[in-house]
């Protein structure tokens, strides 16, 4: 028997060459008693292998691999959970001590910081040092090992006899460790070529930098007891026994500070809640309500939750005493707690939502609560998190960055010795959703034949990198937040972003040990909403608050029945608007529907169109059972939301709460791993038992397996739809100030700068161009000749223009109106760059003239001297042709990304004509089947998960928008037109149905050419 006590896998990155689980797998599989972790000053990949190692009833040793700077290499190991907390906090101290990604150790660090938990194994150069052995003999007394590692080089036996006189001189044991970079010796090509992507040299050059040969893999017993003596074989296991440590055994504590003098954590959450309910119901609480929140609160005292509820109230009353808009979302809607806190907006009351959903004693895991805030100031509460609970104390979770097609095609391609223009083209015919299956074909396009023995290396190599961790990246919101130092919990580094700390492990793994975090996200739609609030505010004259806008206002559902929802918070997708004309929302719950139809879990479990069916009246609504029914009559029968599956697997099945949670996490797995088996029979024998046919029972099931990783709960769709019904009013009723506020916002949703002002201008809005005499940094509303306001640009649409020189051209144009180029230089300390920017929006206009005369005096512009602080000169003007319409059109877009003048489409619309070619507009008179050809600017693509392939593209006109599909074969055949193209002609098949219509596309055509130089950015597979 032999443990390994040395093992690296790919989360010391661009080293180790085998995945955590395939370690621990194959280790179990060579019948090897332990395996130990040690990732390079590491502890990611530490919950995947402890994931595995339970599956499979494997021990797993946590520890990890570090190189002292001026001192020895070394491995330490945990013994306990204080071993586990030093060598975590130690782990910490070097990575905080250097640049992301990187770490830095000194050898006194090891003598000052408390390690008297932990084993070391001293693993020696080639020249061992003896006084270094000595020095850490006495740090690790009878806690020192040497690590004896043999490669078959040709040099082990002189290399063990020097260890072992080393260590007798020392009094130091040897034990048989090897270095392992990889699973199988397969892997070796693979390492190689990490190595040489780590060092950035082609691996032609590598030379020594390279392993010598395939040793350091996990090899079978059989083959160290040739390479070792039994004795260091042995030592390994008595190593083995003294590390007891398992990640079961941590124990996460929440913070007890926001508890008050006088009060428990759950006295002073029932107080907290008391006095919620009293604002949510001044009239009076309902006795329903009240028994809702009287369970919620002694399950959560049960399961001594009640500080993660305090602190996620505290964190959002700090964003509401700033001012800073934010919404909880997810299954936080589930808890009448989470309502009286205001955490969130929606009532569980009203849509009988699933608490367990949220809590379950079954499942005793931590609550899952996602709040949204303002995505311009979310970095205002992050860093109120800081200061309140200090580093030490709160980071942000980790988000692993893996490897895609496109990213290990370029790594790999490098390292192989491609040269850099063949790269490029690589990189240019793999779009980011690339898959590895289509990867020889890609090639192929690139001129690199499959045959080629190079190429072959190439998709080897690229097949096994696929999915390899690249680098932690910081979560988008998730806080870790601890009782106490946090670094003895989990490794703590810096992220790039200055003043972020995030923990070594992702959201994924904090889920895996059933660990706490908060979820601080942001949000673009709440930054507008907030914007455009303030907007109607000032014009009203008052304040003006999202309590002020109407429920159930009939204008809004008659818009959005239009499928007019540009701009509208999740329904300004294509297929939500193709939709909206099909389902015609009326109220609230019908937006919650609408939402969550457009989902994958609802279109594979083919729910839609017997959802769609049953609402029109063209098919009866019926219910196998009264218990069914309470379940389903709100959705008409069909199963939409994950919360109904559950409630469908309790009330017909007989599971329980926490059976039924076990389901939908089965249900989020199986599409990756299956795991949706050993529910099948419990669900079909339940249902048989009270009484359910056989049919009904497979056609839950069938809708269980459509739902898959895709279903979307009830819950989060809620929370989504009372902000897509407040942007839909703010749009119907307040066009200006919102489509200011989305200007403002921006990036943001599925339409540029370009789509918004368009939008805006059909819905009667006055649009302004940008002057540099009446524009700010931001876009404005000024008054109009209509009760409308008038939508002044701002120059935060000028490319290469900053908010700085912004805020300078502002602050003196307060003092007077600029007169000419060389004021405004003068006075707002503008430099030719900027000077030339504003020129090429055409900003200078009211200045210089059209926009080659405004070139010509950003030009001229003279810097002020100590005689003449405004330089005045006199010249006749220039005889500089103004610029063509065409000219300025394309010019617009370049510099702003949007033109005020004629769309592009217009230009060319007698050409179009002469060809055959139908506006958006005149498409709908087409009749249903027949053949069409238009052209328009690609506005976006689409690739959704569920469309097998298909890409959806929207392309639009000067009348309006087309929206195209495009099945997989067409894609195929035509790809470059269709990834590439700006300007795009298609000829295909209209489908017109239920007041949608789509062009089916035949055949694609890049037509840039006929505006060349017309530069439009669409937003593509968001």
């Amino acid at each position: 028997m032999f443990a390994e006590l040395h093992a690296l896998s790919n989360f010391s990155f661009l080293r180790g060459a085998s995945h955590p689980k395939e370690l621990v797998a194959e280790a179990a599989r060579l019948g090897y008693a332990a395996l130990a972790l040690t990732d390079e000053c590491s502890l990611a990949g530490a919950v995947r292998a402890h994931a595995e190692a339970k599956q499979l009833g494997f021990k797993l040793i946590i520890g990890s691999e570090f190189r002292l700077e001026g001192g020895p290499k070394l491995v330490l190991l945990a013994t306990d959970r204080r071993g586990y907390g030093q060598l975590a906090a130690f782990i910490t101290l070097g990575r905080r001590a250097a640049e992301k990604g990187g770490y830095r150790l000194l050898r006194h660090q090891l003598e000052t910081h408390a390690l008297d938990h932990c084993l070391a194994l001293w693993l020696p150069e080639d020249a061992p040092d003896a006084e270094t052995g000595a020095w850490l003999a006495r740090l690790f007394p009878a806690r020192c090992w040497i690590g004896a590692e043999l490669f078959l080089g040709g040099e082990d036996g002189r290399r063990l006899a020097a260890l072992q006189a080393l260590g007798d001189r020392l009094g130091l044991p040897l034990v048989a460790c090897n270095d392992v970079h990889m699973h199988a010796r397969e892997r070796q090509p693979l390492q190689d070529t990490l190595t040489a992507i780590r060092l950035g040299k082609p691996l032609a050059e590598l030379g020594y930098a390279l392993f010598p040969n395939s040793e350091r893999h996990l090899r079978p017993v059989e083959t160290l007891a040739r390479i070792y003596p039994r004795p260091l074989l042995e030592e390994s296991l008595r190593i083995a026994e003294r590390c007891r440590f398992s990640l079961d055994e941590l124990r996460y504590e929440y913070p007890a500070e926001l508890v008050p003098d006088g009060y428990t954590a759950i006295d002073w959450l029932r107080e907290l809640t008391r006095q919620g309910m009293a604002k949510r119901w001044p009239e009076g609480v309902p006795d329903k309500v009240r028994r809702q929140v009287g369970h919620e609160l002694e399950l959560i005292g049960a399961m001594a939750y009640e500080p993660f509820f305090l602190t996620v109230h505290d964190v959002v009353q700090f964003a509401r005493s700033r001012g800073i808009l934010c919404q909880g979302r997810g299954s936080a809607a589930n808890s009448a707690v989470c309502y009286c806190l205001g955490i969130t907006e929606v009532d569980p009351a009203r849509l009988d939502l699933l608490f367990e959903r949220f809590i379950s004693k079954e499942r005793n895991e931590p609550p899952d609560i996602d709040v949204d805030f303002e995505h311009e100031r979310r970095e205002e509460v992050i860093q109120y998190i800081y200061r309140k609970y200090g580093r030490h104390r709160a980071a942000l979770a980790a988000s692993l960055i893996t490897y895609r097609v496109r990213s290990a095609v370029r790594d790999v391609a490098r390292a192989l010795g491609f040269s850099p223009s063949r790269i490029d083209t690589l990189a240019r015919v793999l779009d980011r959703h690339g898959v590895a299956e289509t990867l020889p074909e890609r090639l192929a396009e690139a001129g690199l034949a499959s045959e080629n023995p190079a190429v072959r290396r190439l998709l080897a190599l690229v097949q096994m990198l696929v999915g390899f961790p690249r680098h932690l990246s910081q979560h988008v919101g998730g806080f870790v937040i601890a009782a106490e130092d946090l670094s003895h919990w989990v490794p703590v580094e810096n992220a790039a972003m200055p003043e972020r700390t995030v923990i070594q492990w992702d959201k994924d793994d904090l889920e895996s040990l059933g660990l706490l975090k908060v979820d601080v996200l942001s949000l673009g739609m709440l930054t507008a909403i907030r914007k455009a609030l303030a907007y109607v505010g000032e014009g009203l004259g008052r304040p003006f608050a999202l309590a002020d806008i109407p429920p159930e206002d009939p204008a809004v559902y008659e818009m959005l029945q239009r499928a007019d929802s540009i701009g509208v918070f999740q329904v300004e997708s294509r297929a939500q608007m193709s939709m909206l004309p099909r389902l015609r929302p009326k109220n609230y719950y019908d937006l919650v529907i609408q939402i969550a139809i457009v989902r994958p879990g609802p279109i594979q479990g083919d729910m839609v169109h017997p959802y769609l069916t049953r609402r029109a009246g063209l098919e009866p609504v019926s219910y196998p059972g009264p218990d069914v029914e309470k379940v389903l009559k709100r959705t008409l029968g069909v199963p939409i939301f994950q919360e109904q599956v559950m409630q469908l697997a309790m009330v017909a099945a007989g599971f329980t709460p926490g059976e039924a949670d076990q389901l939908r996490r089965a249900m989020a797995a199986w599409h990756r791993k299956g795991g949706l088996e050993p529910f099948e029979k419990k669900l079909m024998d339940g249902m048989r038992e009270r009484g359910y046919e056989e049919r009904f029972a497979r056609q839950i099931y069938r809708q269980i397996q459509g739902f898959g990783e895709y279903g979307f709960p009830e819950s989060h769709s809620a929370s989504f739809a009372l902000l897509a019904y407040v942007s839909a009013w703010l749009k119907c009723h307040h066009p200006a100030a919102f489509a200011c506020a989305l200007l403002n916002s921006q990036p943001m949703g599925f339409y540029g700068p370009s789509q918004l002002i368009q939008d805006a201008r059909r819905h009667g809005v006055e649009v302004r161009p940008i002057d540099v005499n009446h524009s700010d940094w931001d876009c404005a509303l000024e008054p109009g000749d209509s009760p409308v306001p008038a939508l002044r640009l701002g120059l935060r649409l000028v490319n290469g223009f900053s908010s700085a020189a912004a805020q300078r051209l502002s602050e003196a144009r307060r003092q007077s109106l600029f007169q000419s180029v060389q004021d405004l230089a003068t006075r707002a300390r503008l430099d030719r760059r900027e000077l030339e920017a504003l020129a090429a929006a055409d900003a200078l206009r009211g200045l210089g003239g059209h926009r080659h005369r405004a070139f010509w005096e950003a030009a001229g512009v003279e810097a002020p001297t100590p005689l003449y602080a405004e330089p005045q000169f006199a010249e006749a003007a220039p005889l500089l042709r103004k610029p063509g319409e065409a000219e300025d059109v394309i010019a617009d877009y370049a510099a702003a990304g949007a033109s005020l003048r004629r769309h592009p489409l217009s230009l060319l619309r007698e050409r179009l004509d002469r060809r055959g070619f139908r506006t958006a507009e005149a498409l709908w008179q087409v009749r249903n089947g027949a053949i069409a050809r238009v052209a328009g600017l690609v506005v976006c693509r689409q690739r959704p998960m569920t469309a097998n392939g298909t890409t959806f593209v929207t392309i639009e006109d000067e009348t309006g928008q087309i929206n195209l599909i495009v099945w997989p074969a067409t894609a195929q055949a035509q790809r470059r037109a269709l990834l590439y193209a700006h300007l795009l002609a298609v000829s295909g098949t209209v489908q017109q149905e239920e007041g949608v219509l789509h062009l089916v596309a035949g055949r694609l055509e890049d037509i840039g050419k006929w505006l060349d130089g017309l530069v439009v950015k669409s937003r593509d597979f968001q």
